[in-house]
């Protein structure tokens, strides 16, 4: 996924590569490129109470990112999530609405939402007609 996003964005990328020992447990993240001195986004599907991403966050500073960014699909936001977040180095925590947001966002400024109704609406039209959805990877309704 990550490369693909840099390529469309002609970035440089870097990776987090995770090792659990068990589910819902991170063990440890080793940082894989560089990122000294740039702004870096973390991409995910989904957080749920933020310990992975914010751990994420401070390995990217660490590291010398200047400043960091998260855009996840869902977020879940349960528990410790929101403290989390506050005490985290993120700029802003992106999320799509596929979860209503809207107490999180009073509790949080860092969070900020991206309305993909439109999108989803187009997927299921599309599914509906027997047209193709992949096409919507490089020409999203706006």
């Amino acid at each position: 996924r990550v490369t693909s996003i840099a390529d469309r964005l002609n970035v440089d990328f870097a990776l987090i590569h995770k090792e659990r020992k068990k589910a819902n447990e991170v063990d440890r993240m080793v940082l894989v490129g560089d990122v000294k001195d740039r702004v870096a986004i973390l991409v995910d599907d989904m957080a749920d109470t933020c310990g992975t991403i914010c751990h994420a966050a401070d390995k990217l500073v660490s590291a010398g990112a200047t400043k960091v960014y998260a855009i996840l699909t869902h977020g879940i936001f349960s528990g410790p999530a929101i403290c989390r977040i506050n005490n985290a180095c993120f700029e802003a925590v992106v999320v799509t609405n596929t979860i209503p947001q809207e107490d999180k966002m009073k509790q949080c400024p860092k969070i900020q939402v991206i309305d993909i109704s439109m999108i989803l609406a187009e997927a299921i039209r599309r599914t509906h007609n027997g047209e193709s959805v992949s096409y919507l990877f490089s020409h999203v309704p706006l």
